[in-house]
């Protein structure tokens, strides 16, 4: 469930860490719960592009609100992209970043730690996984206000990882986009 902000109960009393907010547009429940393993396991790239679509919809305000913004989805390692053959996170943020009318930072974030599955951690296992397991790329300055996309939120181990390196090369802003949270 999530207030007027699109907060969830465990976003509204938890400390986000490094980052300044996550809105989750759904919670992770039917039909969420039988769509997003379509999309990240099967291949099905209509059910990512409904995904998106949906998200679109209940972000617009928040899109509004924050401007010049740039869109970065968590990437995957090389290894579990070409394992996978797509990245969920950037097929969910190219159409919301067209369809919001923010932009698209695809490459600001890399992740060069092959990590093992989330899925089979618990919160403290996830942390340690994670430990070092994104890189901000490139020589220019990174953008001052990141927004991170991704399927599903669990524990929030994975964007606050993302959010530490993004933070620790100088974005002043991370917030967090997901599809679903998990209660």
């Amino acid at each position: 469930m999530t207030d007027a902000d699109g907060l969830c109960g465990a976003c509204q009393t938890a400390s986000l860490g490094a980052l300044a907010r996550v809105t989750a547009s759904f919670a992770y429940a039917a039909p969420l719960d039988r769509l997003l393993p379509m999309f990240k396991f099967h291949q099905s790239m209509a059910a990512g592009r409904l995904l998106a679509g949906l998200m679109a919809d209940t972000l617009r305000d928040a899109a509004s609100a924050a401007g010049g913004a740039s869109l970065v989805p968590i990437p995957l390692h090389r290894r579990r992209l070409r394992q996978r053959g797509y990245d969920q996170a950037l097929e969910l943020a190219r159409p919301l970043a067209q369809e919001l009318g923010l932009s698209l930072g695809a490459g600001l974030l890399s992740r060069p730690k092959a990590t093992g599955a989330q899925s089979r951690l618990g919160k403290a296992g996830r942390q340690d996984n994670l430990m070092g397991a994104f890189r901000v790329n490139g020589h220019a300055p990174p953008p001052a206000h990141v927004i991170l996309i991704d399927d599903v939120m669990t524990t929030g181990a994975t964007l606050q990882s993302a959010a530490t390196a993004l933070r620790a090369a100088g974005v002043a802003c991370v917030e967090a986009w997901v599809c679903a949270r998990v209660a």
